[in-house]
């Protein structure tokens, strides 16, 4: 488990982490969203033992990560603007980096190479943006870390090769209890693989929940009322958000589904169904609670 608390990082005047507390479990995927310059590739630093915090701390199940050669072993760290060796080739950065990682699966290097169609010979100097990106994706998984962290990784890739990375980490979850943390400024990137989001605003943790925890008790009804009804009648329900359109009414109740579904059928509406909120749904309706605008805080 990795675990931050009362984190901090200054640069001169400007706090770009203040004071975080999260724990990051075992064998979940943990996505951090924020805004540029919101503080997620400073805390990613801070987790990989780039950069020393100020104050507080951030530990792997309990040790120190920064100056921590037994720590840092554990992970592998894919920045925003990867770093190549200047006019190398993925089969020399699979050299190098297999002296890093005693458990780099060499093998497996070669056949995700083939599979992303990326030349092991050709200078990485000349690959685009996305081809990059794949790359250090191939490098990192290969490590055979307990971690993976990943700034902005999905990035520059098309919906094929999104699908094709979230993929290879949900195998090696399954078959080797990896552990991704994704940094991104887009929700809708992270919606279908996260487990738990955390939200940075202004160097600090606006929101972190269990998706599922948040889903159990948010819902979406889209709903026609008898004649001369309108959604003040609905006594009962927790209503977060009303939008009307004709004569269809959709609702952002908090709640169980169960407990909605039955205090809807007790008001006898005309028509009503349950519809899946989209992570960006979710965040609205729960920043909106602590008095933010998420449209003003993420893309």
């Amino acid at each position: 488990m990795i675990e931050a608390k009362d984190l901090t990082k200054k640069f001169d005047d400007i706090v770009a982490v203040d004071h975080i507390n999260a724990r990051i479990r075992d064998g979940y995927v943990f996505g951090l969203i924020g805004t540029n310059g919101a503080g997620k590739s400073t805390f990613l630093r801070m987790a990989s033992g780039v950069l020393k915090p100020d104050g507080g701390s951030i530990r792997i199940d309990g040790e120190d990560i920064y100056e921590n050669v037994k720590a840092k072993s554990r992970f592998f760290y894919i920045s925003d603007d990867q770093y190549f060796f200047a006019n190398a080739t993925p089969e020399e950065m699979q050299k190098y980096y297999r002296i890093l990682y005693p458990k780099y699966d060499t093998q497996r290097f070669y056949r995700l190479l083939e599979s992303f169609d990326l030349d092991k010979r050709r200078k990485i100097g000349t690959f685009s943006k996305g081809m990059k990106k794949q790359l250090s994706v191939i490098l990192g998984i290969c490590a055979n870390t307990d971690y993976i962290f990943c700034d902005e990784t999905f990035d520059g890739l098309d919906p094929v090769m999104r699908q094709a990375v979230k993929s290879l980490f949900a195998n090696d979850m399954a078959e080797r209890n990896l552990t991704p943390i994704i940094a991104s400024h887009n929700l809708r990137e992270l919606e279908d693989i996260c487990d738990h989001v955390g939200l940075l605003h202004k160097g600090g943790i606006l929101l972190s929940k269990d998706l599922d925890e948040m889903k159990l008790n948010i819902h979406k009804i889209q709903c026609v009322l008898r004649a001369g009804m309108k959604a003040e009648d609905l006594t009962g329900l927790d209503i977060a958000k009303t939008e009307t359109r004709g004569s269809l009414l959709t609702l952002t109740v908090r709640g169980t589904r169960e407990e909605i579904e039955d205090c809807m059928r007790s008001h006898e509406p005309l028509f009503f169904e349950t519809i899946p909120l989209s992570l960006e749904e979710i965040f609205i309706s729960e920043t909106e609670v602590a008095g933010y605008d998420i449209k003003k805080l993420i893309l």
